[in-house]
């Protein structure tokens, strides 16, 4: 999709992180913004934050709970009563929690699931048959370098960021399958500053039951915290590669060059089949 001015954008977990810069960046080539967010007040912020930079865009907000599909059904309704079509969706929203993956709770997988898996899913199941009816449109499914590497204490964010990535590539052939002019991409980048370190503050009561406190569990949070406040790529140039991205029609993208070539050394392990892959080695 070359042209996106005056095309529509739909963003989830625009409220704060790369959600927020996503947004900025649809603004910048003077998209109209469909933005939602579990936490009003941030999405209310990310929509004065635009405004000031780029006035006069035109803006709807929502606040969202992807893991649940009604939520995100209301989503699409907004945007189509509001400008009449999507053309752009990220599926962007995400959660994570670190443990060994023995001491995660039930709680720990349904929320984490809930969110990063089915969130995406209810965003294509959603979205996608207005692409299909307008003949155009593009979907970006927000995976992980983790995705595609499973490093420990992050069992569950690990197994739902590579369904996401099983999820996009399925939808992608799906369409193609269907002479569909719509296009797919998936999104795998590596640590950068973003607030997932920070995402329990919104776990829902109904899955408070996390994972209880162990010396291994406080040496991967602090791994994680240390990995994140340590990237070298903000969330900015993160989301002017995703939209250069899709205005060049690419399904895989990378932000960080080293990934391809470490999942080719996965690959290679893989063929040698005697251990598991370690990206941390």
């Amino acid at each position: 999709m070359k042209d996106l001015n005056a095309k529509v954008s739909v963003i989830t977990g625009a409220g704060a992180g790369l959600g927020r810069e996503l947004a900025m960046a649809c603004a910048r080539r003077r998209m109209k913004l469909v933005l939602a967010d579990v936490e009003a007040a941030n999405l209310e912020t990310t929509r004065t934050l635009i405004q000031q930079e780029h006035p006069g865009t035109d803006i709807a907000t929502l606040q969202v709970d992807v893991s649940r599909f009604e939520q995100v059904a209301a989503l699409a309704k907004l945007a189509v009563q509001r400008f009449g079509g999507v053309h752009l969706l990220f599926n962007n929203a995400g959660v994570g929690v670190t443990a060994p993956i023995w001491e995660n709770t039930v709680a720990d997988w349904q929320w984490v699931t809930n969110v990063n898996l089915y969130g995406v899913a209810w965003g294509v199941k959603a979205f996608t048959p207005i692409m299909l009816e307008q003949g155009e449109g593009h979907i970006v499914n927000i995976a992980s370098a983790a995705g595609w590497m499973y490093s420990a204490g992050s069992g569950i964010y690990n197994a739902t960021k590579a369904a996401v990535v099983a999820l996009s590539e399925s939808l992608a052939n799906d369409l193609k399958m269907a002479n569909s002019m719509v296009g797919v991409s998936v999104l795998s980048p590596a640590f950068f500053p973003t607030g997932i370190i920070e995402s329990e503050r919104n776990r829902p009561a109904e899955f408070a039951d996390t994972a209880a406190d162990s010396e291994m569990k406080r040496q991967y949070e602090e791994r994680v915290r240390r990995a994140v406040e340590a990237g070298k790529m903000s969330a900015r140039e993160i989301a002017e590669i995703t939209l250069k991205g899709v205005e060049e029609n690419r399904f895989y993208l990378f932000p960080h060059a080293w990934v391809p070539g470490a999942i080719a050394l996965r690959s290679k392990q893989a063929q040698a089949g005697m251990t598991a892959f370690d990206p941390q080695a």
